[in-house]
């Protein structure tokens, strides 16, 4: 039996809805650019936060890898990440504040509740390739509107190895951890 046919019909309608609401605020993220500081923090804030606890409130499926297969396939995206950081070309600044690392974080945990826990739950029924890739896709996509063209292979890169790590792990906070490093190294670069 799918883990679809498994959930409640609510679920089955809650899942799009959220795919569909947590893409939406992230699309407008860029918008954000023109509300002055305290308050671009707080709305970002806010946003994220609300994504990654609606994203926690859809019914996903209860499959977990083991401890070492979590800590191996973290460990395997971290190298991967490292790697990627030393042979890329040295960035431009990303500008600053205080609010720069918790933002990034928080952004890393509810991007991953959206793309690893509910859209590639709902298209793991038709296969960890269509999840994996689907997955990732959305993850680049939403992110051209904030960063650009340019981006979105390195990001098709990025969420194609969460998209792996969320298979073999079983979870999705594998990814998270990876991901929030990952917008650490950028924050802090």
């Amino acid at each position: 039996m799918s883990v679809v046919a498994r959930r409640p019909n609510a679920a089955r309608v809650l899942v799009p809805v959220m795919v569909a609401f947590g893409g939406a605020l992230l699309v407008l993220r860029p918008g954000l650019a023109g509300v002055g500081e305290p308050g671009r923090s707080l709305l970002l804030g806010a946003v994220l936060l609300t994504i990654l606890v609606a994203s926690l409130a859809v019914p996903g499926a209860r499959r977990r890898g083991g401890l070492s297969a979590a800590v191996a396939v973290s460990g395997a995206g971290i190298v991967a990440l490292g790697l990627a950081w030393v042979v890329s070309e040295p960035r431009p600044p990303v500008p600053w504040a205080a609010t720069a690392v918790p933002l990034s974080l928080l952004a890393a945990v509810a991007e991953e509740a959206l793309f690893r826990r509910v859209l590639y739950g709902r298209l793991e029924p038709f296969g960890v390739m269509v999840a994996v890739v689907g997955a990732a896709v959305a993850f680049a996509l939403l992110h051209v509107p904030l960063y650009g063209w340019a981006v979105f292979p390195v990001d098709l890169g990025a969420g194609i190895l969460f998209g792996w790590q969320r298979h073999a792990a079983g979870t999705w906070t594998v990814p998270a951890g990876t991901h929030a490093v990952a917008n650490l190294l950028a924050v802090l670069r």
